[in-house]
């Protein structure tokens, strides 16, 4: 195996390349393809070969340098190239999250579980029971933090009490006291 520079960044533009093909391919296929948990997974294992194309843009970089300066410009317009098609597949995968994310947020309780909650079918789920559903939410957690606040106050007078309580057995602890020491000291 030839390790001059240009044969190693050769080798390693080549891997880059399968490695462009086989993210295109999980990003277009199975990533838009799956939902919920698999879609995840899809999706960080796309994250886990694109940290192996950084490393290997990385290596190239490396190389660039020791390469004789007669070349080194179009190996510099290679790696440029590189670059962008890298930061293109990361915007693709930055936007398939977020678009997995906001599935999961809309899928929750009360909504579809499809991936487009604004579809012109009104079938499925309309504007109107979407909005009751949030409505009953709301409602769901004001009772609950009403009722929240009742038990705090609640506890709050009965920590009240017991501190009344013990002041009061306090002063009859120390009304005790006092009474026993003063006849001790009269016998003296």
């Amino acid at each position: 195996m030839d390790s001059s520079p240009t044969a190693l960044f050769e080798n390693y533009d080549e891997d880059l390349k399968q490695l462009f093909g086989s993210l295109k391919d999980k990003l277009d296929g199975e990533a838009k393809s799956l939902t919920g948990e698999q879609r995840k997974a899809a999706l960080k294992r796309v994250s886990e070969e694109i940290d192996e194309a950084e490393e290997i843009v990385a290596q190239m970089e490396v190389e660039l340098p020791s390469m004789p300066v007669s070349i080194r410009q179009t190996y510099q317009g290679r790696l440029a190239a590189s670059k962008q098609s890298l930061d293109k597949i990361k915007k693709t995968l930055k936007d398939l999250r977020l678009e997995s994310q906001r599935s999961d947020l809309l899928s929750g309780p009360g909504y579809p579980h499809g991936d487009d909650p604004y579809t012109d079918d009104p079938e499925p789920y309309s504007t109107r029971s979407r909005l009751l559903a949030g409505t009953q939410t709301l409602e769901d957690s004001t009772t609950r933090l009403d009722n929240a606040h009742r038990i705090a106050l609640e506890t709050e007078g009965v920590g009240s009490e017991i501190l009344r309580n013990l002041r009061g057995q306090r002063d009859q602890l120390e009304n005790t006291r006092d009474t026993a020491t003063c006849p001790s000291g009269l016998f003296n």
